[in-house]
């Protein structure tokens, strides 16, 4: 097992609070090993990282409070001539102050249920409690001025907070492109701020890593949507992706790529390979030029060049392109419904239609119509009479209509600028509501404006428009012309 590995297997059981199935002398020395091989400094800021990706909601005094006890346990227990039961004693002292109250570490729900277990079960199950991934930035990269005012005050500090901060926002990019990306931007920070020239360093320096920080930044929010929905959900959400991007291009091409987008997620979400996301992107993007850049001619636009990233980025930064007629497709025989295989492909030739249809439509309507459609058939395959079943079912009407519905505004949305769309929502909402409040007014049209700049484009955060998307459409226009697009 190389470093690398030894590293990540010993953080993602959490083990500075116990050990494992494998045995409490196993972690002490996977520990003390670490300790030993990357030295006091850079472990701990391995262990800033660790713990700020995985506790995505903890203040920085909070991690900075779990990064003392991880660096005091392998400073005690780690050096020649420890106490053989260090390790175990301190172990199970930190886990025993993870379960009091008023401990100052991250907090999380779940540490009541940990803490009414014992011994390896306790210390497992706390090494196993994480925050769900951020799907909104915080971190605002300050000005070269500011970087430099505070790197000079305390470089330590400043160093652990950025750490802290880009690693909660970055929690899914993987562990190998995180490290790289804040242990160059460190450097970045430390040449820069005393260069006789700061601002002209920072600008070659930001230049130069321009491509890193893409990278971090595209594969943190690949590898959070691939956290939220799982293998089968990431396929279906590039699915509805590509065919919006690209509703001229086949379902066979289409659910191809899909297939592929989420085997590389699979791949290098976890993956402790140094270049695995990069190499995997790359082939990614030749094979989605290879499909679609005939047939596209925006995708070939992006397609020339030499950079594969530069490409993907291209492509991903496309937004939606106009419906196309779909009405050809037939329905699936209840038949293909209840056999397990065509079942799946038929569905997806199914949302294919919809989505062909509906290219402005956000993608949580058409994952819900997916749901729905899994549902009605898994519901009516288990009866004896499955046609009779099929036939008796009414379409999900209320569902359609929020499909159009959310077609309309997010194609006003993208169609017109923000201000001009603003001004629409609130001529709508004073014809359909003329004796509300200008307060009431100005109200609805922020939050449909709000959920539109956030929700209607590609690649929106997943759980919160997943969430939101059903009510938030729901109160768009009612009639056929007070969003229309002239």
């Amino acid at each position: 097992m190389n470093q690398e590995e030894t590293r990540e297997e010993l953080w993602k059981l959490g083990s500075w609070r116990g050990g494992n199935e494998r045995g409490r002398d196993y972690m002490r020395d996977k520990i003390c090993q670490e300790f030993n091989n990357l030295g006091k400094d850079k472990f701990r800021s391995l262990a800033i990282i660790m713990n700020s990706r995985k506790y995505t909601n903890s203040t920085f005094e909070e991690v900075k409070s779990i990064v003392v006890e991880i660096v005091a346990l392998a400073e005690k227990c780690c050096v020649e001539g420890a106490d053989p039961e260090c390790y175990t004693t301190e172990s199970l002292a930190l886990s025993a102050k993870s379960c009091n109250p008023n401990n100052p570490f991250p907090k999380h729900p779940g540490t009541a249920a940990c803490c009414r277990e014992e011994g390896l079960e306790r210390k497992l199950c706390l090494a196993a409690l994480k925050h769900p991934p951020k799907e909104f930035r915080t971190y605002e990269e300050p000005s070269n001025e500011e970087l430099c005012g505070a790197f000079r005050k305390d470089p330590q500090d400043f160093a652990d907070k950025f750490l802290y901060e880009f690693s909660i926002d970055h929690s899914h990019t993987p562990l190998p492109l995180l490290i790289a990306s804040t242990t160059t931007y460190l450097s970045i920070v430390g040449t820069c701020c005393t260069h006789d020239q700061p601002t002209v360093c920072f600008l070659k320096e930001r230049l130069e890593r321009k491509s890193l920080r893409m990278l971090t930044d595209l594969s943190n929010k690949a590898c959070s949507r691939y956290s939220v929905f799982g293998k089968e959900k990431t396929k279906l959400s590039y699915f509805i992706t590509y065919t919006q991007k690209s509703p001229i291009a086949s379902v066979e091409d289409i659910l191809s790529l899909a297939e592929d987008a989420s085997e590389v997620l699979a791949k290098c979400c976890d993956s402790l390979e140094e270049d695995c996301i990069q190499k995997e992107v790359s082939n990614h993007t030749a094979k989605i030029c290879n499909k679609l850049s005939t047939q596209d001619k925006r995708i070939n636009n992006c397609c020339q060049g030499d950079c594969g990233l530069q490409k993907y980025v291209c492509i991903y930064s496309l937004p939606w392109d106009k419906n196309t007629d779909s009405s050809n497709v037939a329905s699936p025989t209840p038949e293909c419904l209840c056999n397990v295989d065509c079942r799946q492909r038929e569905i997806y030739k199914y949302i294919h239609r919809f989505a062909q249809t509906f290219t402005y439509a956000p993608e949580a309507l058409l994952v819900a119509l997916y749901d729905d459609s899994q549902t009605v058939a898994n519901s009516c395959c288990s009866t004896e009479d499955p046609a009779a079943c099929f036939a008796g079912k009414k379409p999900p009407t209320k569902l359609f209509e929020l499909l159009s519905k959310g077609n309309e505004m997010c194609g006003a949305y993208t169609t017109h600028t923000f201000l001009d769309f603003k001004k629409r929502l609130r001529e709508h909402y004073h014809k359909a509501l003329p004796s509300a409040s200008e307060d009431t007014i100005s109200g609805l049209v922020e939050q449909r404006a709000t959920f539109a700049s956030t929700c209607c484009h590609l690649n929106a955060p997943p759980s919160y428009c997943g969430l939101k998307v059903q009510s938030e459409v729901a109160y768009t226009c009612t009639s056929d012309d007070c969003l229309a697009q002239n």
